[in-house]
């Protein structure tokens, strides 16, 4: 059997539309390489927000091309936004690319693998619509107790540092009877976590003519038994409306996290991003999800640097993060992306000012998110124990698991207490708080879940079964993962 191996870069997105590709790929028969193996198919799947994306891409192409001479029959597929963006030039830079397709096609790529090794020459597919829904393709997960699920795909907003409306195409809206048998399906086989999945996600519904089509579907993801936590990414400040807080306020297995992205403090410069509301719009909300739900744990993504952005502009943007007291927060650099309004705008702010600003914004976040956390001390907090959040677990001996609002914990567990399985619930008292992540050596109880069932039966399938894949930069910031190694990005891949 011919092996794979899937490599993704980017957003949430991406991350889901690579479980497509792997699931795609099994149903055509193909297995995951091995680990250390050098797999016979190599797919990247592809981000075109970061700066240097490209040269990545050609540098990882490179890498493989002596690989792919000596090894007969092995092929190299790219996908993604910069597929989409680049189309057919990925072969004229790099001609031993096997086959190109864009975000709108992926359910084409075992079909262009074969015509590609029968044809022996390139295939390349980009459609500039979307041709199937990703949601109805195969799929193979990551986790088998948390889920993404795709509610939408594309965007209709036109803000001026993204490119991704161009490369995801306007808003499709899946129908809420078709999301909802999707998540009942997998709380069948053992999930408990689920992530409602789209670019712009409160604006679910606009296909079909229904303003309040998001918080209905929050609704009815509370009467799906055996769901026991609801999770969504990521909303627009202008399309934000209270029947959306209520809905998460008294949803039970909704939970009290919510990513809203900022971008900028200033409404000069939010109006030069075309982002369709002002910072006092967006600290209403912050405030009016709080009075809702004290204790909801807010994330954000915020943009230094963009043009025309000034000293008074960046400390409006300060001032924000002092009030609204974010959990945690994705912080960039603006940088030019080829494509975009912004790109050709005036007064581009100087690269060592936009670093400046950047650690200034940085180290108050910090300071912001450590006072959030150290309130949470002597709490007692249900945490869903979870593979690979821990990078130290085996030198501190703890366990690791993301509280119902979405925080890290690492927990210590007592001898002769039955260690709990990825997908099982534990108990825990919070004893010390760091700016990323909690302590909790207080031990209370381990809950067995049908989810930890679905992990254990995972460890005893076929080796051929997908092994644990490496982590992905996701596009919402998971709080308690400290920021990403500086790197100038526009931050608009979610484009919420």
């Amino acid at each position: 059997m011919r092996t794979y191996e899937v490599r993704t870069y980017g957003c949430q997105m991406n991350v889901h539309d690579s479980e497509r590709l792997r699931g795609l790929l099994e149903d055509a028969g193909y297995v995951r390489a091995p680990e250390g193996d050098q797999a016979d198919v190599v797919v990247f799947n592809t981000c075109a927000v970061r700066e240097n994306a490209d040269n990545k891409l050609y540098g990882n192409l490179g890498h493989l091309a002596p690989v792919k001479a000596k090894k007969p029959g092995m092929q190299i597929a790219v996908g993604g936004c910069l597929a989409q963006k680049d189309k057919a030039t990925i072969t004229k830079k790099a001609p031993w690319v096997d086959v190109v397709f864009g975000t709108h096609n992926i359910g084409s790529l075992p079909v262009l693998l074969e015509r590609a090794r029968i044809a022996e020459e390139s295939q390349v597919e980009i459609l500039e619509s979307l041709d199937v829904f990703p949601s109805t393709l195969p799929t193979r997960r990551e986790s088998p107790y948390s889920a993404w699920v795709s509610v939408s795909v594309g965007c209709n907003n036109t803000c001026t540092f993204c490119i991704v409306p161009a490369l995801r195409g306007r808003e499709k809206d899946r129908r809420p009877g078709d999301v909802l048998a999707e998540v009942e399906a997998l709380v069948a086989e053992g999930v408990l976590e689920v992530t409602l999945l789209g670019q712009n996600v409160n604006s679910y519904g606009v296909e079909f003519g229904d303003r309040y089509a998001f918080s209905k579907l929050l609704r009815a993801c509370g009467g799906i038994e055996g769901l026991e936590r609801v999770r969504f990414t990521s909303p627009h400040p202008r399309d934000f409306t209270a029947d959306v807080i209520e809905a998460m306020a008294e949803t039970p297995n909704v939970m009290p996290s919510l990513h809203m992205p900022l971008q900028s403090g200033s409404d000069q410069i939010l109006k030069a991003m075309r982002r369709s509301y002002r910072r006092d719009r967006y600290l209403k909300i912050i405030e009016d999800v709080r009075a809702a739900m004290p204790e909801a744990a807010i994330t954000t993504d915020i943009i230094v640097g963009f043009p025309g952005e000034t000293e008074e502009d960046f400390q409006g943007t300060l001032d924000v993060v002092r009030q609204a007291r974010f959990a945690g927060a994705f912080t960039f650099q603006y940088s030019k992306r080829p494509g975009t309004p912004a790109e050709s705008m005036e007064d581009q702010v100087p690269r060592d000012v936009v670093q400046d600003r950047y650690e200034r914004l940085v180290a108050l976040q910090e300071e912001m998110a450590w006072a959030e956390n150290k309130s949470i001390v002597g709490r007692s907090l249900e945490v869903l124990v979870a593979e690979g959040e821990g990078r130290k677990d085996a030198a501190t001996h703890r366990l690791s698991g993301r509280a119902q609002d979405n925080r890290l914990v690492h927990f210590a567990l007592p001898e002769g207490v039955e260690k709990p399985r990825p997908g099982d619930m534990a108990t825990v008292e919070v004893t010390y708080a760091a700016p990323h992540h909690l302590v909790a050596d207080v031990f209370g109880s381990v809950r067995r879940t049908r989810a930890g069932d679905a992990w254990e039966r995972l460890q005893d399938a076929p080796a051929t079964s997908p092994s644990a894949s490496p982590g992905v930069m996701l596009g919402m910031p998971q709080i308690g993962v400290k920021p990403a190694p500086l790197e100038p990005a526009t931050g608009g891949c979610q484009v919420g």
